[in-house]
């Protein structure tokens, strides 16, 4: 920091007070008994103010620039208007020492000896508050509503706008050490109000609002008369006894004197929103500075290091933006960085910091050393284990303990130095001399090494990234590149200021000047844009560039200097630069430049960096071809052009390079057939009909449809000729390519005739199949069009194709109440019989998913274990084949694993879960198969008992696992279902003997014909107190059985199904209670059932004659309303 002056005047009287307008322009300055005004600009008195009649000690301008006060020892305050005329004047009792403007009401405070006095525009009087100490200084908060009060005796009274105090601060010296000034940080981004004191005990201290008082004071050692805030608040003046003007930091840090002065210091003022300071003093001097702070920073690479308000420092991360402030609470002189060291010169010693990581994204630090001594020096830099003091001509290389290890004396005044790297303790620095030598110098090194010398003096320098280039920025503003190993000058420009050369690119630097940033590749023209400020640093695509204070990170596109490198085919080193930041569209024009000039090594990078899949497989497969032989360079070309839809240029180079075949077929691919018929061979039928067939497809996919089948006709394509005719409806087109078309090309003839058909004209159709003797497509089509005469006709001349056309006929007949006609046709009721059972099969097998599906995909259950076992074993068994669409064999397998598992059923569990490992399991059930996969083997290899089947015609138990399906493994006895729980009714299935019609049996079977009871055998014997019971077997057993019984009786081992056929007698000795009859509809056949257990009751369902266990079926209706298998309601009547 150093102050210029600017102006100086000096008047006869003594100076007390000034005070600035806000807008800076004039200066308002308390000499005598008169106000003066100056120009700010050149010190130019404007006018003198005459109207008090004693000395002016204080003067005040409001914050909106319309009026100004003076109080003086004539015991009158005078408010002025901006136009320097007297507006009001009002008195005290005493003389007036201090008065202060409101900053947001514009109430004006003047203080005497014993009272103050407050005055706005708004009232006519002024009300006065006694004091009971003289007052010396006064200054309002920021907010208005608080007005601080100095007195004479040490105290600091804190009063609001209406002059009640509500603070009193006294001072530890009493009256002995009088407050002489105060004045409230005008800062608004402090989050409490500050007030400085300064008093003549010789102390300097901060307060806060409440009277608490912020850190200790500090010792001025001279008696302060003035002290006044910069507008932001970030510094103090202070002026008094020691005849000069200190510049203080906020926090009372002193920073050095702003100028010198003959006699003591009673006021000095701060130009608003400005660096200027005016001083007055008691010999009548006005002195005007312009403070200049210099920029004190240090950059490596991408950190950079500057001096904040004056005793901090920050330290940037350029590349991520990240911050960090160090705080030294003393004055910054000088600033150096490298690597993960930070040197910072303070006024009595040199801290030495590192970071606490190698991290190069770490931006704590940590003080490795301290030297504290006092030095004196230009320049400062820091290495791994030394710092590097510079004095003018001499460098001091010094450890961090202190200790001078190495000196080296210059010719001339060092302008310039800076760390280029190397090993810990043996750096290598540059160093630029006024007469124009560069040396290069090692710290561990006596002698320094002359690179080179040139006749102007050194501003900048900077060393590219391998060493052998040099650039120089002299005093002539001239940017000159020499090559260090030849000293030869390769290059200059003019109008530079800094140079950086590219850290990550030899051949690539830029310089600064007048305005432009200037980037150089190699020695191609130079590139410009605009941009304020200094070059420090180049890396990458970022320039580092340092405005006034501040260093900015600039991402400067590299696309110029890439361009430059294509224009002369260079493209491994345009590859270079565009890795160091160029758009996509720059990307994307270097890959097609490198691909036409056949690099493809930099085409495939550059393609691969905009994910261009379709060039990359062009590059590709042209290195594929390179490694098999092929050397044709035009020919790869020729491939590049038509990727890029150079078309006509492709096309000569194919027929260049003796190809004509692949013009021919990119023309044709492209549908430019006028094109592709300069590339037919001699005329060639093959080309010629493939050319015509291709231009043939084109047609039909811009939708000229009629165009494209006269040219599939022509080029023998007559499939696809009758394909669109056909989807078109064109039926005379059809006509005539059927017509023309020989008897032996079925394929295209069959495709006439299903266009016929579908175009409703059998005839033709007709007409078709006769020409390719297709007589059994005839008789279909006859059929299908119902034209039967034909039919029967051709049936008699062909005897074999009658089941062809009598079967749908009867089914005609049928569908059209000819029932009686129908019928007599046996096969169609065969086949509709058939259908039947299989559709019942169906509907029972539907019924059952439909509650393993629910299982399975909802989350709660509603049917018992038991029941979902047995339907699951059910749907096991019954699908042996083929499985019906929408059944699902994993749900089906799944839930028997689990029931079988929880019930006990091991053995058909494991059986499960083996099954379902063959099967493709989705993902849900996945974790849960091969978890139950791996605990059923810990289980026994058995079935529990209790649920094995039981079958009651023989009283076998079968197993769960039935190969045979739902039926008997002994007897072959089909099992009869519950259609709720499907367990096994006790019902077998018996047939009449022939000769019984439905109608006998049913009346054979309500006689009921009673069967001899069989007598007791037991005798009862009571004698005295005992009764006794004996068997008597003399007694004859008669009747002991029952007739049906006798019929269950089969041939063991047999492997047919014998079924139970019953006689007359046998019906007529049934119970109708016992028997359960589904009584079909013609022509299906009545079934009978017996119980084995009449005590335990059976259900039928009268509509769809399922079977259920009568609690079961009432429990089902009263909560349905209807049968739980065919819906049918409660209240139906209907059978």
């Amino acid at each position: 920091m150093r102050a210029v002056l600017t102006w100086r005047d000096k008047v006869e009287q003594c100076v007390y007070d000034l005070a600035f307008k806000p807008d800076g322009t004039q200066l308002i300055v308390a000499a005598g008994n008169r106000l003066l005004v100056y120009d700010t600009s050149d010190g130019t008195l404007l006018q003198p103010l005459k109207g008090h009649k004693d000395t002016v000690y204080c003067v005040a301008y409001a914050k909106d620039g319309k009026r100004f006060a003076s109080g003086s020892a004539d015991k009158s305050v005078i408010i002025w208007t901006s136009k320097l005329e007297g507006i009001l004047k009002y008195t005290h009792n005493d003389s007036i020492q201090c008065v202060s403007y409101n900053p947001i009401t514009h109430q004006l405070a003047s203080c005497s000896s014993s009272d103050i006095g407050l005055w706005s525009p708004e009232q006519k009087s002024v009300s006065k508050h006694k004091s009971s100490s003289k007052i010396t200084c006064c200054s309002w908060t920021n907010d208005g509503q608080y007005l601080a009060l100095g007195m004479f005796n040490g105290v600091v009274s804190i009063r609001n706008k209406n002059g009640e105090e509500k603070v009193k601060i006294e001072r530890p010296g009493g009256s002995l050490s009088p407050i002489w000034s105060i004045s409230w940080n005008p800062s608004r981004e402090e989050r409490n109000d500050i007030l400085a004191v300064a008093d003549w005990g010789q102390k300097l201290s901060f307060y806060q609002l409440s009277g608490k008082q912020i850190g200790k004071d500090h010792s001025l050692n001279f008696d302060p008369c003035c002290i006044s805030y910069f507008t932001k608040g970030e510094y103090i003046l202070l002026g008094g006894s020691d005849k000069q003007v200190s510049l203080f930091t906020k926090d009372g840090v002193r920073l050095g004197a702003v100028g010198e002065q003959t006699s003591w210091v009673w006021t000095c003022k701060v130009k608003p929103d400005s660096n200027y300071v005016v001083v007055g003093c008691q010999d009548g001097t006005i002195s005007f500075y312009q403070l200049i702070f210099s920029t004190v920073h240090g950059l490596y690479k991408d950190r950079y290091a500057y001096r904040d308000s004056m005793t901090d420092v920050i330290v940037q991360h350029l590349i991520t933006e990240q911050k960090v402030r160090i705080k030294c609470k003393e004055l910054v002189k000088k600033i150096a960085i490298y690597k993960n060291r930070l040197a910072i010169q303070l006024p009595e010693k040199i801290l030495i910091y590192e970071l606490y990581s190698e991290d190069s994204l770490d931006m704590r630090y940590r003080v490795k050393e301290k030297i504290a001594r006092k030095f004196e020096c230009n320049l400062l830099v820091v290495c791994a284990d030394h710092i590097i003091l510079c004095q003018e001509r001499r460098l001091q290389c010094l450890s961090f303990s202190g200790v001078k290890e190495r000196e080296w004396q210059m010719e001339s005044l060092i302008r310039y130095i800076k760390v280029i790297g190397g090993p810990p303790g043996r750096e290598g620095l540059l160093v630029g001399l006024k007469n124009g030598q560069i040396l290069k110098i090692f710290v561990d090194n006596l002698f320094a090494i002359v690179l080179l010398k040139q006749a102007t003096a050194v501003r900048c320098l900077d060393m590219s990234a391998s060493r052998n280039k040099l650039a120089v920025v002299d005093e002539n503003d001239m940017c000159l590149v020499y090559d260090i190993h030849t000293k030869e000058l390769l290059f200059q420009e003019p109008n530079a200021n800094s140079v950086a050369w590219n850290t990550q690119c030899e051949d690539m630097l830029c310089f600064s000047g007048g305005g432009y940033l200037n980037i150089k590749a190699s020695t191609f023209p130079v590139h410009q844009q605009k941009l304020q400020g200094f070059v420090v640093g180049y890396n990458g695509s970022k320039i580092f560039c340092l405005h006034v204070f501040s260093m900015s990170a600039v991402e400067v596109p590299q696309s110029a200097p890439m361009y430059q490198y294509l224009d002369r085919k260079m493209f491994r080193e345009a590859y270079q630069i565009a890795c160091l930041g160029v758009t996509d569209a720059d990307w994307r024009e270097l890959a097609m430049e490198a691909l036409e000039g056949l690099e493809f090594e930099t085409a495939k990078k550059a393609f691969t960096r905009v994910q261009d899949l379709r060039y990359l497989e062009l590059i590709n497969s042209i290195e594929e071809r390179k490694k098999r032989g092929e050397t044709n360079n035009d020919l790869f070309l020729a491939d590049v052009f038509s990727y890029q839809g150079k078309f006509h240029e492709a096309a000569k180079l194919y027929k260049r390079s003796g190809h004509e075949n692949l013009a021919l077929d990119m023309y044709t691919e492209l549908r430019m057939f006028e094109y592709a018929k300069d590339f037919l061979g001699s005329e060639d039928p093959k080309e010629t009909k493939m050319l015509i067939t291709k231009q043939a497809d084109w047609a039909r996919n811009i939708n000229e449809p009629k165009a494209a089948v006269e040219m599939y006709i022509s080029a023998g394509e007559h499939c696809k000729a009758i394909e669109i005719s056909g989807e078109h409806g064109w039926v005379d087109m059809l006509i005539d390519i059927a017509r023309k078309l020989d008897k032996a090309e079925r394929e295209p003839l069959l495709m006439c005739a299903h266009f016929f058909k579908k175009l409703d004209n059998p005839g033709y159709a007709a007409e078709t199949y006769l020409k390719i003797g297709d007589l059994k497509s005839l008789v279909q089509l006859h059929v299908e069009t119902q034209r039967w005469d034909e039919a029967f006709a051709l049936g008699e001349k062909h005897p074999e194709f009658k089941d062809d056309i009598y079967v749908p006929y009867a089914q005609w007949l049928a569908e059209n109440d000819r029932f009686e006609e129908a019928q007599k046709d046996p096969a169609q009721k065969e086949v509709m019989l058939s259908k039947f059972h299989h559709f019942q099969h169906l509907a029972e097998l539907y019924h059952g998913y439909h509650v393993i599906h629910r299982y399975v995909e909802e989350p709660f259950s509603f049917h018992l274990p038991e029941t979902l076992f047995n339907i699951s074993r059910f749907l096991l068994h019954s699908l042996t084949k083929d499985t019906p669409l929408g059944i699902s064999k994993v749900n089906t397998l799944f839930t028997l694993a689990k029931q079988s598992k929880a019930l006990g059923a091991y053995k058909l569990a494991r059986h499960a879960y083996d099954k379902l490992q063959g099967l493709q399991i989705p993902a849900r059930f996945q974790k849960s198969i091969e978890l139950g996969s791996l605990t059923i083997r810990s289980k026994p290899f058995h079935d529990s008992e209790e649920l094995v089947p039981l079958c009651y015609r023989c009283s076998t138990n079968n197993p769960l696992l039935n190969n045979l399906g739902n039926v008997c493994i002994n007897c072959r006895q089909p099992f009869v279902f519950s259609a709720s729980s499907y367990e096994v009714l006790h019902l077998v299935e018996f047939y009449l003997e022939e000769g019984i019609t439905d109608e006998e049996a049913v009346s054979l079977i309500d006689l009921e014909a009673p069967r001899l009871k069989r007598e007791n055998k037991w005798q009862e014997i009571t004698s005295n107190n005992a009764q006794t019971l004996r068997l008597d077997e003399s007694m004859d057993s008669v009747g002991d059985d029952d007739p049906f019984t006798a019929k269950l009786s089969f041939e063991q081992g047999g492997s047919e199904f014998v079924p139970v056929v019953v006689s007359r007698s046998v019906l007529r000795s049934m119970s109708r209670r016992d028997v359960l009859i589904k009584r079909w509809p013609p022509p299906l056949r009545w079934q009978y059932f017996r119980s084995l257990l009449p005590d335990a009751s059976i259900t039928m369902c009268p509509s769809c004659f399922q079977m259920f266990h009568s609690e079961d079926y009432e429990l089902l209706l009263l909560q349905h309303t209807c049968c739980p298998y065919c819906r049918r309601r409660m209240d139906d009547p209907s059978p």
